[in-house]
């Protein structure tokens, strides 16, 4: 009929997605719970398991559920690519390279003690074939590069344990699929040489990513830059995130090796900040994507039919996990604090799991109903994982209780130093001289009990996360000053504060004058490079030492530091040229 709408199930499906993430986002935000637990319970209701099962019945509801979720796998797919280029966003070859140690010696350990009890279990007590339960049980040592970094971060303690767990599980994702491939009843003679092959080449398309990106991307990012475009700078950066991807997967690695390589590359350029900034909505879009088609995964029929093994199954995985991730981390010199929270949060399977099941599946290396009953678990412990992330704070606090501030002080406004360094304790000392009351935030709880020792006022927390600062008083505080030497943090930290307090006093120490005018952009009051401070500091003692009057020379040193801040400033749009005001009074 000419009058009857018809809508594309494509585009239908694209309404559910956004009128999903509208009500989940502000919903769980405004309870200050992670939307990842709600966007997981959107899947479970408008998938072909939840409402999908009543559209028979009241066929309007097709319209506010999603029939088929294979046709969100390729976004779903594309949400975890623009992860783990967030995540090589934030950080550069030379901290991958300070990592190297807890990425091939903690995540190795990790994966192959948790993958081979794992099989020996399943070998043992289920009945299945040795390879059978190596799929399995490897299939299961995976943890959720998905979820866990965007809660644990990369900063803290417990995300760099996290991080180079998930690193080395992710670079073990292809071979352990190629061996499974190898030894399936149905393999190819290939299989082998198929993985050595793969290999090869795969390292050779990195090389040359490293070597072309180090060239090219520079060029690139400043071509686009010129142009004052923010759609051609971002058509540039998902050129160079998909076309890293295909390049990647088109030698059978994972297109997330890619992306990660591309965020690398892109990490050592100065446009770095502005391609964070312009990535960050369609990266959390399309996690929610993922998010949504695992919750639209989860049979709550069959889940009630096997209640009782499934939660026997999960229980059990968690703990066990849990337990050996710890117990690995402590061995390594983790405290007991940090090696009990990161090992509650990576005790959930994966995104991953589903993969190698997948893939074990249709090797008919694993039967399709154990594969079925380990999905289920699968899916409910990525449901869960936001909770085990809260659970292994407060197990953590409990063994190791984090420093804390006095109750008494607990309604004093005073300035929040984040950062526990020398900086921030330089920052602190001259406070103290002039009875300005401060408290340190810092995560590393190592630096706070040294603080502490030393009498400085100060207390365990993560900047990047609210509730820290929340319970600090910034609500209150004259003014906040950060010290860490974390550029990128730094610049997202002062965006986020000047949004949510608009008349604070941000103090932010900058790496040079570059990123002194990015933070003047995010909104900080003042950005002091440090490259600006030595230099001055220098010219000082070099002159004092030669004979000029220390009067003049203190003054000349003011004057220049002003007339920098001014440039700065204007650099980062907070004032107008001179020239351009005194046009502007004259006309």
């Amino acid at each position: 009929m000419a009058g009857e709408l018809t809508m594309s199930p494509v585009m239908q499906d694209a309404l559910v997605i956004l009128g999903s993430a509208g009500i989940v986002i502000p919903v769980f935000a405004r309870f200050r719970i992670t939307p990842i637990i709600g966007f997981i319970l959107i899947g479970v209701a408008v998938g072909p398991f939840g409402l999908g099962m009543l559209v028979d019945e009241n066929p309007w509801l097709q319209y506010v559920t999603i029939s088929d979720p294979e046709r969100l796998t390729p976004f779903a797919d594309f949400g975890i690519i623009l992860l783990l280029f967030a995540i090589g966003l934030e950080l550069s070859f030379n901290r991958l390279w300070q990592l190297r140690k807890l990425v091939f010696g903690l995540g190795s350990l990790e994966l192959l003690i948790i993958g081979s009890i794992s099989a020996a279990f399943f070998g043992q007590y289920s009945g299945m074939d040795t390879t059978a339960a190596l799929a399995l049980g490897f299939a299961l040592a995976f943890s959720s590069t998905a979820i866990v970094l965007p809660i644990a971060g990369t900063k803290s303690p417990v995300g760099r344990a996290a991080l180079s767990m998930l690193l080395f599980e992710d670079i073990m994702i292809v071979p352990i699929i190629f061996i499974l491939g190898a030894l399936a009843p149905t393999a190819a003679a290939g299989g082998v040489e198929g993985l050595t092959n793969t290999l090869v080449s795969g390292g050779l398309v990195i090389i040359v990513l490293l070597v072309v990106g180090r060239f090219a991307l520079p060029r690139l990012f400043s071509q686009a830059a010129r142009t004052k475009s923010p759609e051609l700078f971002l058509a540039a950066t998902m050129l160079v995130v998909i076309g890293a991807s295909l390049a990647t997967s088109a030698t059978g690695l994972s297109p997330i090796v890619g992306a990660l390589i591309a965020g690398l590359l892109i990490a050592e350029t100065e446009y770095h900040g502005e391609v964070e900034t312009i990535m960050e909505p369609f990266k959390g879009l399309a996690l929610g994507v993922f998010l949504i088609t695992i919750g639209m995964s989860v049979n709550l029929l069959q889940v009630w039919a096997n209640l009782g093994e499934v939660i026997a199954a999960l229980v059990g995985l968690l703990v066990f996990k849990a337990i050996i991730t710890g117990t690995l981390l402590k061995m390594m010199g983790a405290r007991r604090s940090t090696a009990a929270e990161t090992g509650v949060l990576m005790a959930s399977p994966s995104e991953t799991t589903l993969i190698v099941l997948a893939a074990a599946t249709s090797a008919l290396v694993i039967d399709t109903e154990t594969a079925q009953f380990w999905q289920i678990v699968t899916a409910l412990g990525l449901t869960v994982t936001p909770l085990l992330a809260k659970l292994g704070r407060v197990i953590a606090r409990r063994i190791e209780l984090a420093p804390e501030l006095p109750e008494e002080d607990s309604e004093e406004a005073r300035t929040i130093i984040i950062g526990g360094g020398r900086v921030g304790r330089l920052v602190a000392d001259m406070m103290t001289k002039h009875d300005q009351p401060y408290v340190i935030l810092d995560s590393d709880p190592d630096l706070i009990d040294d603080a502490k020792r030393n009498g400085y006022r100060a207390t365990f927390g993560d900047a990047a996360r609210g509730d820290s600062l929340t319970r600090l008083g910034v609500e209150t505080a004259p003014s906040v000053v950060l010290t860490m030497d974390e550029p990128v943090l730094a610049q997202r930290l002062v965006g986020k504060l000047r949004k949510e307090h608009p008349d604070l006093l941000i103090v932010s120490r900058a790496r040079d004058t570059d990123h002194a005018a990015q933070l003047y952009r995010a909104g900080a009051s003042h950005a002091v490079p440090e490259t600006l401070e030595s230099s001055l500091q220098l010219s000082e003692a070099v002159l004092v030492d030669i004979g000029v009057a220390m009067g003049p020379v203190i003054a000349s040193i003011h004057e220049k530091r002003d007339e920098f801040r001014e440039r700065l400033e204007i650099d980062g749009g907070l004032k107008q040229p001179p020239k351009l005001r005194t046009s502007t009074s004259e006309g």
